[in-house]
């Protein structure tokens, strides 16, 4: 009984093989874009604050925070654009 409720919920995930190429192709594109945003949101954080200096010479904890809650931040956001 149990097992005839899960299985087209499972099945219902797998892919066709002859739709798998689209959805890859598709996948690593958002992903290399999202990686570029990503970056280009990097950069322009270290342009603004001197991470290394601070973080690594002067342990400064809240900036370490502060910096990865903006990437994690950033991340949803790409991710959030990605899926629609």
């Amino acid at each position: 009984m149990l097992i005839s409720t899960i299985a087209p919920a499972v099945l219902g995930l797998v892919v066709k093989f002859d739709e798998l190429a689209e959805i890859l192709v598709t996948t690593l594109v958002f992903v290399v874009i999202g990686l570029i945003f990503f970056t280009i949101a990097y950069f322009i954080l270290s342009r603004v604050y001197d991470i290394h200096h601070e973080i690594e010479e002067d342990h400064n904890t809240a900036l370490g925070i502060i910096i990865g809650a903006i990437m994690i931040g950033i991340s949803i956001i790409i991710a959030a654009a990605i899926h629609g």
